[in-house]
């Protein structure tokens, strides 16, 4: 996967969801890379100003 200029705006979970899969391969590498970006603490999510715990299974 390529490495590209990182955002520090809010996005939502679609926007993350399209912009790693406009650089991954396959469906199963978008679907890892975000888990793992979840998982990792890379990426947070929040909902209404607070932030929020994903659970990656």
């Amino acid at each position: 996967m390529k490495r590209r200029k990182l955002t520090n705006r809010p996005l939502c979970l679609g926007d993350l969801i399209v912009a790693v899969s406009s650089y991954s391969d396959s469906q199963e590498e978008t679907a890892a890379t975000v888990a793992d970006l979840l998982a990792s603490g890379q990426v947070r999510l929040m909902t209404n100003g607070r932030q929020v715990r994903a659970r990656v299974r």
